[in-house]
């Protein structure tokens, strides 16, 4: 594990009219670039061409040197660059079959970003000032940086809500190993309980999105009755819906950072399921509360923060059947319903559905640890099966 891990600080601020008028142009012309480069090397593939980061990038001067496009030129280079970069970026995950085809950036649905590198701001006695500005950015700085910290990025976005964000990337000597501990936890996530531990602790499930889905609901209602191309009246509605969106969003975050600090912190080895999430919200029926349960967030949350502490995650197989197989005789029963929550073993054991879950999914889970097997499956992994794959044989009657 590294010494010094990168991390991304993340600070609300309130620009200038000036600043905020240089940003939204900034937007516009990364968005400009990208959908251009995008548009020619998807031409080129056609021609079986290939087109790599430094061909755009003579494009890019190129079209900077057109009447058309000369307004290019009034924005910092540095963003435009890194735009390129990051389209480089999602070709290397498309062709390595980690990512699907890129796809243009729309102007009311992509996210507003801009990223800035250390030629394009200057970080002094903790004020900020970016390339084409006069005067630094008004940040809330709601937490410190790490102490002596220099940031190496610098990006600038603006969400649907209109709220103003800068994300400062910088090392944190701060992050180190936490002491090594015997504890180890199987994890079952649900509806009911959006966790439940082997130990048989449950957590509930908040479900943010139900507790404002009548807000919600009236903000939309009053932007449907809006006329398309109504200007500022449509605007202010669609902003409304947005900031009920981020309110529900920010809360459930802010709930899942603390469980997935916790769970870090407290065991060394923590065993979860490799569900397929992006399968499981196709279903009608529970596809709203699944989005609003957010398990992929929570395994991408324990992973980074169990990279960080030294600390291991185990994805056991998604097929394994934790929750019909007895976690005490091993018997592993025919059928088990979703209705059924308490069920008794033919050894006389009563079990809790989630906590019998929980328990089986950690036992097998240490197994396949000592075993030497992959513990650690990457979502790329072809078909998306996991590496620890264990069957269960019936019993013998």
């Amino acid at each position: 594990m590294p010494t010094h891990v990168k991390r991304a600080f993340k600070y609300r601020f309130y620009p200038t009219d000036a600043q905020a008028a240089e940003l939204s142009r900034t937007f516009g012309c990364v968005r400009k670039v990208y959908n251009l480069a995008l548009a020619a090397r998807t031409e080129a593939w056609t021609r079986q061409e290939r087109v790599n980061y430094n061909q755009t990038s003579a494009m890019l001067t190129a079209w900077k040197k057109t009447e058309e496009l000369a307004y290019l030129n009034e924005v910092s280079a540095v963003p435009l660059q890194q735009a390129l970069r990051h389209l480089q970026t999602a070709f290397a995950n498309f062709f390595g079959k980690r990512a699907k085809y890129p796809r243009f950036k729309s102007r009311k649905k992509s996210r507003k970003s801009a990223e800035y590198t250390t030629s394009a701001f200057r970080f002094r006695d903790g004020r900020l000032t970016l390339a084409k500005t006069a005067e630094p950015l008004d940040i809330v700085w709601s937490r410190p940086l790490p102490e002596g910290a220099s940031p190496s990025t610098v990006t600038v976005s603006q969400d649907a809500a209109g709220r103003w964000y800068v994300s400062l990337l910088c090392e944190d000597p701060s992050v180190q190993p936490l002491a090594p501990t015997d504890a180890a936890v199987g994890v079952d996530v649900g509806l009911g309980h959006l966790l439940t531990l082997s130990t048989g602790e449950k957590v509930s499930n908040p479900r943010h999105e139900r507790r404002d889905r009548a807000r919600l609901a009236k903000a939309q209602r009053r932007l449907a009755r809006k006329v398309k191309g109504d200007g500022a009246n449509r605007a202010k509605a669609r902003r409304t819906v947005a900031r009920v969106y981020a309110r529900i969003t920010d809360r459930r975050r802010d709930h899942l950072h603390k469980l997935t600090t916790r769970l870090v912190r407290e065991n060394q080895t923590i065993v979860i399921e490799d569900l397929a999430v992006r399968n499981m919200v196709k279903n009608g029926s529970l596809a709203r509360a699944i989005s609003d349960a957010a398990w992929s967030d929570f395994r991408s949350m324990l992973e980074y923060k169990a990279q960080w502490y030294g600390r291991e995650v185990i994805a056991i197989d998604r097929w394994f059947p934790s929750s019909k197989l007895c976690s005490v005789c091993g018997t592993l029963q025919d059928k088990m319903p979703l209705h059924v929550r308490e069920w008794t073993c033919d050894c006389g054991t009563i079990h809790d559905r989630d906590v019998n879950a929980a328990k089986n999914i950690l036992a097998v889970g240490l197994t396949a640890s000592v075993c030497g097997a992959g513990v650690r499956p990457q979502r790329s992994t072809p078909g998306g099966q996991s590496a620890v794959k264990q069957k269960t044989p019936r019993r013998e009657p």
